[in-house]
């Protein structure tokens, strides 16, 4: 017998139910048996859906893994996040003349804002990421020709 106490508006119950046989249990409440009989539910059919199976991810012919990664789109030195961040703002365009110490991205990471400069002077050939991007460390942001 598996036994529970409930309070109920401030009344203790001490409840004991024993077999349940079908749908009627038996039941002693504060030392008091009595036989309860319990609904029958008629539960829907729970139908099982069998999903395919998700195919193993291609790999060359040495087993390496195949990974897609974006080409460049300008040529020249690209200046990458030195932390995963979000890009907050592009101060430059393309084609606009740099200096080494000028910020061309402004990045936030870790609930900080880091000015990100071109690391050298040139011309802006691309800009691969756009304001409210989410971006990896080493992700490309610009290209300086």
């Amino acid at each position: 017998m598996k036994e529970y106490k409930y309070k109920i508006n401030g009344n203790t119950y001490k409840v004991a139910v024993g077999d349940i046989d079908g749908n009627v249990a038996q039941v002693e409440v504060n030392g008091v048996p009595y036989k309860v009989e319990l609904e029958q539910h008629t539960a829907a059919k729970v139908k099982s859906v069998s999903s395919p199976r998700p195919e193993a991810a291609p790999r060359t012919a040495a087993g390496e893994k195949v990974i897609a990664k974006p080409a460049p789109t300008g040529t020249g030195d690209a200046v990458k996040a030195p932390l995963p961040g979000v890009v907050l703002s592009i101060p430059v365009k393309v084609g606009d003349t740099v200096k080494a110490a000028d910020t061309v991205v402004l990045l936030e990471a870790m609930k900080m804002e880091n000015a990100i400069h071109a690391g050298r002077d040139g011309k802006v050939a691309s800009i691969n990421v756009a304001p409210g991007d989410s971006v990896l460390e080493g992700s490309v942001l610009i290209t300086i020709a």
